[in-house]
Protein backbone atom coordinates (compact mmCIF):
# COMPACT_ATOMS: atom_id res chain seq x y z
CA UNK A 1 0.00 0.00 0.00
CA UNK A 2 1.40 3.41 -0.94
CA UNK A 3 0.69 6.46 1.23
CA UNK A 4 1.34 9.72 -0.67
CA UNK A 5 4.40 11.69 0.49
CA UNK A 6 2.34 14.81 1.29
CA UNK A 7 0.10 12.77 3.61
CA UNK A 8 3.10 11.03 5.25
CA UNK A 9 4.69 14.43 5.85
CA UNK A 10 1.49 15.83 7.34
CA UNK A 11 1.24 12.86 9.70
CA UNK A 12 4.94 12.87 10.53
CA UNK A 13 5.60 9.31 9.38
CA UNK A 14 8.50 7.98 7.33
CA UNK A 15 8.41 5.36 4.61
CA UNK A 16 9.65 2.75 7.09
CA UNK A 17 6.95 3.43 9.71
CA UNK A 18 4.83 0.49 10.81
CA UNK A 19 1.09 0.94 10.42
CA UNK A 20 -1.78 -0.87 12.11
CA UNK A 21 -4.62 -1.82 9.77
CA UNK A 22 -8.15 -2.16 11.15
CA UNK A 23 -11.43 -2.89 9.37
CA UNK A 24 -14.34 -1.11 11.02
CA UNK A 25 -17.87 -0.72 9.66
CA UNK A 26 -16.75 -1.45 6.10
CA UNK A 27 -13.87 1.06 6.26
CA UNK A 28 -10.15 0.34 6.37
CA UNK A 29 -8.36 2.49 8.97
CA UNK A 30 -4.60 2.96 9.06
CA UNK A 31 -2.83 4.19 12.19
CA UNK A 32 0.80 4.56 13.10
CA UNK A 33 1.70 1.58 15.29
CA UNK A 34 2.68 2.35 18.87
CA UNK A 35 6.40 2.05 19.50
CA UNK A 36 7.29 -0.48 22.20
CA UNK A 37 8.93 1.51 24.99
CA UNK A 38 9.69 1.46 28.68
CA UNK A 39 10.58 4.02 31.33
CA UNK A 40 14.12 3.77 32.70
CA UNK A 41 15.86 5.71 35.42
CA UNK A 42 18.70 7.89 34.13
CA UNK A 43 20.59 9.75 36.85
CA UNK A 44 17.46 9.90 38.98
CA UNK A 45 15.21 11.10 36.14
CA UNK A 46 12.62 9.03 34.25
CA UNK A 47 13.53 8.55 30.59
CA UNK A 48 11.44 6.85 27.89
CA UNK A 49 13.54 4.27 26.05
CA UNK A 50 12.32 2.54 22.89
CA UNK A 51 12.99 -1.13 22.28
CA UNK A 52 14.19 -0.45 18.73
CA UNK A 53 15.66 2.30 16.59
CA UNK A 54 13.49 5.34 15.98
CA UNK A 55 13.96 8.63 14.23
CA UNK A 56 14.80 11.40 16.72
CA UNK A 57 12.14 13.95 17.61
CA UNK A 58 12.50 17.34 16.01
CA UNK A 59 11.12 20.66 17.19
CA UNK A 60 8.99 20.78 14.03
CA UNK A 61 7.65 17.28 14.65
CA UNK A 62 6.67 18.08 18.23
CA UNK A 63 4.96 21.31 17.17
CA UNK A 64 3.07 19.48 14.42
CA UNK A 65 1.90 16.83 16.91
CA UNK A 66 0.72 19.49 19.37
CA UNK A 67 -1.11 21.30 16.56
CA UNK A 68 -2.84 18.07 15.43
CA UNK A 69 -3.99 17.29 18.98
CA UNK A 70 -5.30 20.80 19.60
CA UNK A 71 -7.36 20.92 16.38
Amino acid sequence: MVVPKALRSELGISGSAELEVVARDGVIELAVADAPARIDDHQGQPVIVTDGPMEPLTVEGVRAAIYRVRR
